[in-house]
């Protein structure tokens, strides 16, 4: 009569494919909003401007170890409108998630938390920049699609140029 130890968990043929190395993975734990800030400090003034606003967009990814496989990664922006020296308003956005990340090569841990990790972030938190514009009584703010691969390629080569190994506002993931 044979054993059958696949009923624990711990014996499984992908448990041992894990610990040996297996399949790369990438997984959401978990995403949420940290922080939201919506501003229109001329109100109503503001909502009657005629002309088209001057829109400042800033994007910053950070990511921070939370254990040995787990990281946050934090992807914030901000938007900030002005019309004549008249701000019409400013948005801050903090989204996050905690994403697991194993068997994934050393070399690739930098470019899988701080280009995938963001991408995936990306689509939620521009509902959420899109509806605060909204309720706050202007158009929708529809962001397009941002290139993390560019982004992060310029952030290494301004660590490189400055010596230090990490990018300005993030931490290189280990």
């Amino acid at each position: 009569m044979s054993e059958n130890n696949s009923g624990n968990g711990q014996d499984t043929p992908a448990a041992a494919e894990q610990q040996a190395g297996g399949e790369p993975q990438l997984s959401i734990l978990g995403q949420y909003l940290k922080d939201l800030s919506f501003e229109n400090p001329n109100a109503p003034q503001s909502m009657t401007v005629q002309g088209q606003p001057q829109i400042n967009i800033s994007v910053n990814v950070n990511a921070n170890q939370m254990g040995e496989n787990d990281y946050e990664v934090s992807l914030e922006l901000e938007a900030h409108a002005e019309h004549e020296k008249q701000v019409i308003f400013h948005v801050e956005l903090n989204y996050a998630g905690v994403f697991r990340l194993v068997n994934i090569p050393e070399e690739m841990m930098g470019p899988a938390v701080l280009i995938e990790c963001p991408r995936m972030l990306f689509p939620f938190a521009r509902r959420i920049l899109a509806d605060a514009t909204r309720d706050g009584g202007f158009p929708p703010l529809m962001l397009d699609p941002i290139d993390f691969a560019a982004m992060y390629a310029q952030r290494m080569q301004q660590a490189e140029a400055a010596g230090d190994g990490a990018g300005e506002g993030e931490q290189q993931p280990s």
